[in-house]
């Protein structure tokens, strides 16, 4: 068990996620060797379209938007070392998959993680790594 906890701010960014997620993102925490912050959860269209536009997304069609149930079913997260975000570390994003996707075993939600896209089966609609991205599948 870890001592890390989410933050008010991410509390806030996942406000509007499905509730599956924000149970694996609770789950993942306590369980996590690295701390972690909610970096996205629900865009709006603009937000979207600005970050395809940059390059930081590929599409426009991103679980990023409020799905048909009005919420988000994907989640950006970042991992906080003294004090950063180790963005050129793709180690730490590792370690906080590795928590995320025991979370949702232990919680039987089934994750897709944006650093192995093949795990879905079919990673010729994505083609770029995407570390800090975790969507459900099938809700």
């Amino acid at each position: 068990m870890s001592n890390f906890r989410l933050s008010n701010a991410s509390l806030l960014r996942l406000k509007q996620c499905h509730p599956q997620l924000c149970v694996v993102v609770a789950r993942a925490i306590q369980i996590s060797q690295v701390d972690f912050i909610v970096g996205a959860g629900i865009r709006s269209i603009e937000e979207q379209r600005e970050n395809v536009r940059k390059g930081v997304s590929k599409t426009m069609e991103s679980k990023h938007l409020a799905q048909s149930d009005g919420m988000s079913h994907a989640v950006d997260l970042w991992p906080w070392v003294n004090g950063e975000i180790p963005w050129n570390e793709f180690s730490a994003f590792r370690r906080v998959a590795e928590a995320m996707l025991q979370a949702a075993s232990e919680l039987d939600v089934n994750l897709l993680w944006g650093g192995d896209w093949d795990r879905d089966g079919d990673s010729s609609d994505h083609d770029f790594i995407d570390g800090p991205h975790f969507e459900l599948v099938g809700v």
